[in-house]
């Protein structure tokens, strides 16, 4: 006890700017940006609220406080502000002292003369701008004259003037006059132009390499076109590191610069190992293998086993660079799958050779064929083998501004494939297919989403198509409400179901940000899989949903009623992914 009475006694003889004091701050006549800027800028105001602060700290900062106001002001252009400053001591130790800063911004400064030059060698250059981005008259905004400085800069380095110099970059005050005096000089020095490429690396063959160089010797030294060949061969994952190194000691009377490219290997193999869970497969898990690169050609070997509850994948693809190598390639896809579904069970082994390439529109388009064997269930009554040789061709093309979460941006495939019967296949079809999803983001926290998906197969019977070629409607990316794939004609016997030859379904969502990454929704979609033989019913799902935004996109959680089935059952529906 007597110790505690000592620490009381010690506290209470400390004197009064040991205890923490309130004080308030208040600055008037400002608005809008400049408001926020000399807030920014004001000591007084950013250590108002600081525990050790004394009564000598802010007397310190309140003596500072109208130049620096002036400061925060002077790149708006107001060179004659008046700050009527005052600060008010408050009567007792625990009251809280007031600071007040009147401001008068006063008339913003303009620009009264311009002394603008560009010489050297590239003085004629039409790339330069013929005057400086600001005139007389204008205000004098600090933040444009550098944006404008900066953008002669950044012509002076694409136009290759490598040795370019700012012999004289600079704004007068006058305060007399009240105006500003802009004074820039820019000295191009000589151009100089790209070079040989040269690799330094021993991984792959230097021709394959120098299929990924996006210029000529004898081009323009452009530094963005270096940038974005070095971003083409990282984008490859065949190497660790990329670095450019011009060689402007080798320059000769030509001025061309050679570019060493020193190239790190990445490791060959990359291993993955994932867990997920989606509605309509139940629990998931992934192991994943890949290798970067075979042979000095730039092959790769990809691979995936898939588990869950309803279906399992072996697949693999071995990609060769064709064209362009970032974007062109033969695949071939090897793949094993056993499904069992609520609709139709069975297993598949199928192998795809394609070529495919990205088209100057920016479609990608695959030319292949593809082998297919199949054991299937599809009812109790109907079962089957089909072993067949599909010839096909589709497009796609995706364009957003993030495909992760896309504020503006669509998805678009195509899809055309079909057999001969007698060659390999039983039957004759031919199927067609269009997938179209668009998000489009409006009043900052809203986001429309809708899709649709179009399919059609001309064939003679239903029952000339394996379950994997039949259309069938429901589940997380068709129609919410219904499990995945129990939409579709129906078997009279047994009410099973049986897929249909055509497909039709759209859905309408709106989204709305709740708060930080947290989003709601509502929904509905609608359609269903149809065929000419069997009774045909349009289906409609409604519901409401919550968004959680992550790195590797949305995670959706939806509630869903099927509103056209017997009872309105509701069922849930968990996804996670990007948008496109």
């Amino acid at each position: 006890m007597a110790v505690l009475l000592v620490l009381v006694g010690l506290l209470l003889a400390l004197p009064g700017d040991a205890w923490a004091l309130r004080l308030e701050v208040r600055v008037e006549g400002l608005e809008g940006e400049r408001e926020r800027n000399v807030l920014a800028l004001l000591g007084i105001y950013q250590d108002r609220d600081e525990e050790a602060l004394t009564a000598e700290r802010v007397r310190a900062l309140h003596e500072r406080a109208p130049n620096q106001i002036r400061s925060a002001l002077a790149p708006f252009g107001h060179y004659r502000v008046q700050v009527d400053a005052s600060l008010q001591v408050p009567a007792s130790e625990d009251g809280t002292w007031r600071a007040r800063y009147r401001v008068d911004a006063g008339a913003e400064i303009k620009v009264g003369a311009v002394a603008y030059r560009i010489t050297g060698p590239g003085a004629d250059d039409p790339a330069f701008p013929k005057s400086f981005p600001m005139r007389v008259g204008e205000v004098l905004q600090h933040d444009r004259y550098t944006r404008a400085r900066d953008e002669i800069r950044t012509i002076a380095a694409r136009e290759g003037y490598l040795d370019y110099a700012l012999v004289t970059h600079q704004v007068l005050i006058d305060l007399e006059a009240y105006q500003a005096l802009i004074d820039f000089h820019l000295d191009t020095g000589e151009r100089f132009y790209l070079g040989e490429v040269r690799f330094n690396q021993d991984l792959l063959d230097e021709d394959f390499l120098r299929r990924f160089v996006t210029f000529e010797p004898g081009e323009v030294y452009d530094p963005d076109r270096l940038l974005g060949f070095q971003a083409r061969l990282l984008g490859t994952e065949y190497f660790d590191s990329v670095e450019l190194v011009p060689q402007k000691d080798e320059v000769g009377a030509d001025r061309q610069v050679p570019i060493e490219v020193v190239l790190t290997p990445n490791k060959a193999n990359r291993y993955r190992f994932g867990l997920g869970y989606g509605t309509d497969t139940g629990a998931r898990v992934t192991l994943d293998w890949r290798r970067r690169y075979f042979t000095r050609w730039g092959h790769r070997l990809s691979s995936q086993l898939t588990v869950s509850e309803k279906v399992q994948t072996l697949e693999a693809s071995y990609r060769i660079p064709i064209g362009d190598p970032v974007r062109d390639y033969l695949v071939a896809r090897p793949e094993i799958a056993n499904y069992d579904l609520p609709n139709r069970k069975g297993e598949s082994y199928t192998l795809q050779l394609a070529h495919s390439v990205v088209t100057p529109r920016g479609w990608r388009r695959a030319i292949g064929v593809d082998y297919r064997y199949e054991d299937y269930e599809i009812s109790d009554i109907e079962s089957g083998t089909a072993n067949e040789l599909a010839p096909g061709v589709s497009w796609a093309k995706t364009v957003s501004d993030d495909p992760i979460y896309t504020s503006r941006g669509y998805r678009l495939r195509y899809n055309l494939f079909g057999t001969v019967e007698g060659l390999i296949s039983s039957a004759s079809y031919l199927s067609g297919s269009v997938s179209f999803k668009w998000v489009r983001r409006f009043a900052e926290d809203y986001r429309f989403i809708t899709r649709t998906d179009l399919g059609a197969t001309l064939a003679n019977n239903l029952t000339d198509l394996p379950a994997s070629r039949r259309f069938f409607a429901g589940g997380d990316v068709s129609i919410r409400g219904w499990d995945i794939g129990v939409l579709g004609p129906d078997d009279p016997d047994n009410d099973d179901t049986l897929g249909g030859r055509y497909l039709a379904v759209g859905s309408l969502e709106l989204e709305r940000r709740i708060h930080g990454d947290w989003s709601a929704a509502v929904f509905t979609d609608f359609g269903n899989a149809f065929d000419p033989d069997y009774r045909n019913e349009m289906e409609v799902g409604a519901g409401v949903g919550v968004r959680w935004r992550t790195p590797v996109g949305q995670v959706r959680l939806d509630l869903a009623f099927g509103l056209t089935a017997d009872g309105t059952p509701a069922r849930l529906h968990l996804v996670i992914g990007p948008d496109l």
